[in-house]
């Protein structure tokens, strides 16, 4: 079993990523598994790390606006309006890609997905890395395919630190993340936004930024990252309850292991193992990939999650839950 080197440094995260290997890097949504994406041989060893399916796009990580127009060949004044506002932070555009938004990152579409993080080290990391002629990073969530994504350098340690270790690669420990869901991807290729993702820029906000109301998915909507019907699925498998169903199925489940993910109004059951004790919808979010680690650690066969209700976050925090409740065929 090789050991992963788990850095603090920024610089030396810069000299990994600048000789060709991999670094695991913290965001405000979750950890990325980071490559420079004008690195084809890197790039192709996320997708080899993870267990990615070729075709599944991925989103490059640039250090600010200004940069947006190196991977994007042109957006509408709403999107413009849109990232002004909201970058550094939780939102992915997509736009036709340029020349540098190679197949390989864009899953084969003429479309590239690109987007700004709000943490101080990666921002720092990005920044040093156009010193070095890097002018992005592919960086899906540092799991394997279709597994909880990580929130903690802890978390990728653990699911892919074996990889990671045996190739020279890195983890940059930038603490917990504080959002704790994968960012918001809006479609912005037309007079109006389309949400492909949803997330902790909701809906209300793109609209209330922008002035323009948010519009259906079409049929020619592109592939985007975390958008298969299942996904971000714990080994544990996870019943979808409502408050007034949950005493029944605890008890009538009393002989499996089972976990709770619930906000704290809701009352534990005697039986089960409290996942999470958020206070709000926000708060479930962050902890949420957190509670998940912790009951496949506990080897609990079953998570019980209420699903708090609202027009905000709480539509992304039910995204990801109908994702991760639906099991595979086969």
């Amino acid at each position: 079993m090789a050991s992963i080197d788990v850095l603090q440094d920024v610089d030396a995260a810069v000299s990994r990523l600048a000789a060709g290997h991999l670094c695991a890097i913290p965001t405000e949504t979750v950890y990325g598994l980071a490559a420079n994406a004008g690195d084809s041989a890197a790039v192709a060893r996320v997708f080899e790390a993870k267990g990615r399916p070729h075709n599944h796009p991925l989103i490059v990580h640039v250090a600010g606006v200004s940069c947006v127009g190196d991977w994007i060949t042109q957006l509408p004044e709403w999107a413009v309006v849109l990232i002004n506002a909201a970058w550094p932070g939780p939102l992915t555009v997509v736009g036709p890609r340029t020349q540098l938004a190679t197949d390989a990152i864009t899953g084969g579409q003429d479309t590239v997905a690109v987007r700004v993080p709000a943490h101080p080290l990666t921002l720092e990391l990005l920044n040093k890395l156009r010193e070095h002629n890097i002018l992005g990073l592919v960086a899906p969530s540092a799991n394997a395919f279709g597994h909880v994504s990580p929130t903690t350098a802890a978390h990728v340690a653990a699911e892919l630190g074996d990889y990671l270790g045996a190739h020279g690669d890195a983890i940059l420990d930038g603490g917990p993340c504080e959002v704790g869901l994968e960012s918001t991807i809006v479609l912005a290729t037309g007079e109006q936004p389309v949400i492909l993702r949803p997330g902790a820029i909701t809906q209300s906000d793109v609209e209330r930024i922008t002035g323009v109301q948010v519009t259906s998915v079409t049929d020619s909507a592109p592939r985007v990252s975390g958008a298969l019907a299942s996904h971000y699925a714990p080994a544990a498998r996870v019943a979808l309850v409502s408050a007034e169903e949950l005493e029944a199925h605890a008890q009538t489940g009393h002989q499996v292991s089972a976990g709770l993910i619930a906000l704290s109004s809701v009352p534990t059951p005697t039986g089960l193992t409290r996942l999470c004790s958020a206070d709000t919808a926000r708060q479930f979010a962050a902890q949420l990939y957190s509670a998940m680690h912790k009951a496949d650690q506990l080897n609990l066969e079953v998570i019980y999650v209420v699903t708090p209700t609202g027009s905000g976050i709480e539509r992304a925090i039910a995204d990801r839950l109908a994702r991760a409740a639906t099991e595979v065929d086969g």
